[in-house]
């Protein structure tokens, strides 16, 4: 099988490897000056790189997703299929849909849920849009780990960010907490307590969170009040815990109802 890989920045060049590696024949195209894996043949021009591809492997940023198709699109065969791992909006997806589709060639809009290094073409992903089903039993085939949606393109790009507003902020978080540790002179000891939350966190625990923060929300807005003034006098900018604080002030004049968390079954 001929594949087309866009982009062999960090995780383009996993995927092309682990793709020529499981025995499909790879083409790949960067206009940077980065390394070829091995077992890539690099093409100089993406129309060369996409020509009798049955697959095509968008994996650069959201600002070149468009442009990515755009260099190839008058190359690409109909009966090609474009999948866009780009993290970006539903709107850019659908966009590029319908770029798809007006060539007659069939698009997937896919979402990375994991750091590609460590996983390579394995890491876990979700898959929507025409192309979703078919994109899922291709990569699964060569050991990839996709799950394909019954739902249209924007939803695995929706699914993601909404992930990401969690694991993004509370990666900014635990950064800022090290910062203030490491200012106190105590991120041995702040770095244990940590794991030991993160250790033992499951549904309970996340329920605890969501719903303490209305219920104890005066209490805990004068505690990140306090937060702020501390690491402020440690010589930290206090960029999320002053958000925090923020957060709860604004559960404290919220006369709304938190929306119904769901259950712990599997979806």
């Amino acid at each position: 099988m001929r594949i087309c890989v866009f982009g062999l920045g960090e995780a383009g060049s996993l995927f092309a490897s682990d793709l020529a590696t499981a025995g499909a024949e790879v083409i790949g195209f960067d206009p940077a000056e980065v390394g070829t894996p091995q077992g890539v043949k690099r093409a100089v021009h993406p129309a060369l790189a996409v020509r009798n591809a049955e697959l095509i492997l968008s994996l650069t940023g959201e600002a070149d997703s468009k442009l990515a198709m755009l260099q190839a699109i008058e190359a690409i065969d109909t009966d090609a299929l474009y999948a866009d791992l780009a993290t970006s909006s539903p709107t850019v997806k659908l966009d590029l849909e319908a770029m798809a589709e007006r060539k007659g060639f069939a698009f997937a809009d896919v979402a990375l849920l994991a750091m590609v290094p460590g996983h390579g073409l394995a890491t876990p992903s979700l898959a929507s849009g025409p192309g979703a089903n078919r994109y899922a039993e291709t990569i699964n085939r060569f050991g990839g780990y996709v799950e394909p949606l019954a739902a249209a393109t924007g939803v695995a790009a929706g699914r993601k960010l909404l992930r990401s507003v969690m694991m993004k902020g509370f990666a900014a978080v635990i950064l800022e907490a090290v910062k203030a540790g490491a200012a106190a002179d105590d991120l041995g000891w702040l770095w244990r307590n940590l794991s030991s939350e993160i250790e033992r966190a499951d549904d309970d625990w996340l329920r605890r969170i969501v719903l303490g923060s209305k219920v104890h929300a005066r209490r805990r807005h004068s505690e990140m009040i306090s937060a702020t003034a501390m690491l402020q006098a440690l010589g930290v900018d206090p960029v999320m815990t002053s958000a925090t604080a923020a957060s709860l002030a604004g559960l404290l004049d919220d006369e709304s109802e938190l929306p119904e968390l769901p259950d712990n079954q599997p979806a």
